[in-house]
């Protein structure tokens, strides 16, 4: 699949986690010098950091399986 290529994701979140969730926004926008911020944005930064952590922690617990 493209890098750049979008897929349209439809969640039901609860109000709490969509209050949290431009809590985030905000932040990103009042410390981050790109412009105007997205939720598409940060729900994607957020996703790949997780991602990248997890793929550390799965090659440790690999690398001590040994």
């Amino acid at each position: 699949m493209e890098e750049n290529a979008k897929v349209q994701l439809n969640v039901r979140i609860s109000t709490k986690t969509y209050d949290q969730l431009d809590e985030i926004v905000r932040y990103y926008q009042e410390n981050t010098k790109v412009g105007r911020v997205y939720k598409g944005d940060v729900l994607t930064d957020i996703i790949e950091k997780s991602y990248d952590i997890m793929e550390k922690q799965k090659k440790r617990s690999v690398g001590n399986n040994y």
